[in-house]
Formats: C-alpha cells, sequence, structure tokens
C-alpha cells in the first residue's frame, strides 16, 4: 500500500495567531517534498459529528438554524461538536438528545469525511441513528433551533433543490440511503 511520501509535507515551525473557544488558528511553516518551504494557514477544532436521525416510519429528524458565518438559516442534520476527550459515538448520542430531544438505541457509522482539509483539521464523524426514543431537548443556551421531520426521499430531494445546502448534510443523507439500500 502506498503511504504517498512523495506528497508529505513536513512542519518545521508554527505560530499561534487565536485561540478561541472551538478553534485555534495557527501559521505553520513546512518544507515540501522538493525541499522548499512554504506557509500553510490551519483552522484547528477538536472535531464534529453528525447523525441523520431516522424514525420507524421513515422520516428524518432535521434542525434549522441561524448560522452567522453564512448570514443564513440553514436546514441540516443534528450535529455538534467534540468536547475535548469525548469519544465521537458518544458526542453524537449527547448532541441528538440537546438538539432534537431524541436518543438513539442504535447508532450505524456511516463515515468520517473533512469538508474543507485544505485549512481546516476537522474530521466530522457521520452516523445513521435509530430506534429513538423521545427525550426533553435541552440545547445549548446560544443556540436556537427549529425541529423539522420529512422523509428520507424528500430530505435528499431537498438536497438535490437546495433547501438544503449544508455539505455534512448532503453527504450524511446520501451515505443513509446508500447504507439503508445495502442492508
Amino acid at each position: 500500500m502506498n503511504n504517498y511520501d512523495d506528497l508529505r509535507e513536513t512542519p518545521t515551525g508554527s505560530a499561534e495567531i487565536f485561540r478561541g473557544k472551538i478553534l485555534t488558528l495557527t501559521v505553520d511553516t513546512v518544507r515540501l517534498p522538493d525541499g522548499r518551504e512554504a506557509t500553510r494557514e490551519v483552522v484547528h477544532h477538536n472535531g464534529a459529528v453528525g447523525m441523520v436521525a431516522l424514525d420507524d416510519h421513515g422520516d428524518v429528524y432535521l434542525v434549522r438554524q441561524w448560522r452567522h458565518a453564512p448570514g443564513v438559516a440553514l436546514l441540516e442534520i443534528p450535529a455538534g461538536a467534540i468536547s475535548r476527550g469525548e469519544e465521537a459515538e458518544h458526542c453524537a448520542r449527547r448532541e441528538l438528545a440537546e438538539e432534537a430531544g431524541l436518543v438513539p438505541r442504535r447508532l450505524d457509522r456511516l463515515t468520517t469525511m473533512y469538508s474543507a482539509p485544505g485549512y481546516v483539521g476537522e474530521a466530522i464523524h457521520l452516523y445513521l441513528a435509530r430506534d429513538l426514543v423521545p427525550e426533553q431537548a435541552q440545547g445549548d443556551d446560544d443556540e436556537n433551533v427549529q425541529v423539522e421531520r420529512m422523509t428520507l426521499e424528500e430530505a435528499l430531494a431537498a438536497c438535490r433543490d437546495g433547501r438544503i445546502c449544508d455539505g455534512k448534510s448532503i453527504a450524511a443523507l446520501m451515505l443513509a440511503r446508500d447504507f439503508l439500500l445495502a442492508e
């Protein structure tokens, strides 16, 4: 198996530019395979999870929330940041309860993805959550979410027509469809 060492960039230095609540920004110096040096701006993040919450009727639970960076309210799968030291699966269960008021008895891993690997190290772990049990939602103090339900097919159509335009949600919904078809 090729480990692609001929593409490897070797870090030679790093300067922290910003440290916030959920991310850190560094400017790193790297040595390229041909010996030249270059800089890389990197956003460091603990990672995140996203869940396709599918009930016994074939409906998925989505959340609509304001996203400050793009300046719009987006329709997304329930998701959230992994706390330092937290396991991804534990985070998935916690976030689904917080955002949608649901606890999954079954959680299947779909994949791990990088949404913007050119400058962000955040890995997003995607799951299919089933056998859902209602629980009182207790979201974060700084979050306002509206839970919406639609069939998986309607959600996939929303991905195609642009009503769902969040990358992790599109990937997770399509992977969930494929996972279910393969069962």
